[in-house]
């Protein structure tokens, strides 16, 4: 059952996460277009323990709480095989070192792998390298406005970006892969659009005002 338009959830994942491209561009829809469901342990280069490492990031980054999280919707399994299908040889080596940078984060910070952390943990460290990812990010943006002689954008208070760092075009930060994809994978899924979105398979007749209460679901889109 298809249960959202691709293009549509990529539009309005890119809004949460500030309107950026997403890594991999048009590759990463044709792959998402063409996208089934992973069988089997492995998918491409990554192993079972690899997708159960990514089931924990974005099950972190989207907990179950009132609906299933991440991990439910097996947006791990969805990672790999964005990564595998989509992502240049370049952009898969950024993101396979950065599942090794991100367990070497956390045993730095706590003394334990991710596996092992607890969920406080988690969140804590990928809080610190979610700020990290929006300097990084900052900088590329703010590198191409003055490559094309444009004004630069307004930043968050403590997350400004120098001039040193601002003139240097710095990799996709792996992190910024990793939510990229998870919010992806999530809300493309049965999960995602039928728990955390409201969802009527058939739509009836338009209803162009409809009740709303703080907190309450978007609807999910039709393809």
């Amino acid at each position: 059952m298809r249960l959202i338009d691709r293009r549509e959830a990529i539009r309005r994942v890119s809004v949460l996460l500030g309107g950026v491209a997403f890594v991999g561009g048009s590759r990463l829809l044709t792959a998402l277009e063409k996208a089934s469901p992973a069988v089997g342990e492995t998918v491409g280069e990554f192993t079972a323990a690899d997708i159960a490492f990514l089931d924990e990031i974005a099950e972190t980054i989207l907990p179950a709480t009132k609906t299933p999280g991440a991990k439910a919707a097996k947006t791990g399994a969805f990672m790999a095989l964005m990564v595998t299908d989509s992502y240049s040889p370049a952009e898969r080596v950024i993101f396979r070192e950065g599942m090794r940078k991100l367990d070497a984060a956390m045993k730095q910070a706590n003394n334990v792998t991710f596996m092992a952390a607890t969920p406080q943990q988690r969140l804590a460290v990928l809080t610190t390298l979610d700020r990290e990812q929006k300097r990084v990010m900052d900088a590329r943006e703010a590198a191409e406005r003055r490559k094309k002689g444009l004004a630069p954008l307004p930043v968050e208070p403590g997350m400004a970006v120098s001039e040193a760092d601002a003139s240097i075009w710095a990799p996709v930060h792996y992190f910024r892969m990793m939510k990229e994809l998870a919010l992806l994978g999530y809300f493309t899924s049965e999960i995602g659009c039928t728990k955390a979105q409201h969802y009527v398979e058939t739509p009836g007749r338009f209803d162009p005002c409809l009740p709303y209460a703080p907190g309450d679901p978007a609807w999910a889109a039709h393809p």
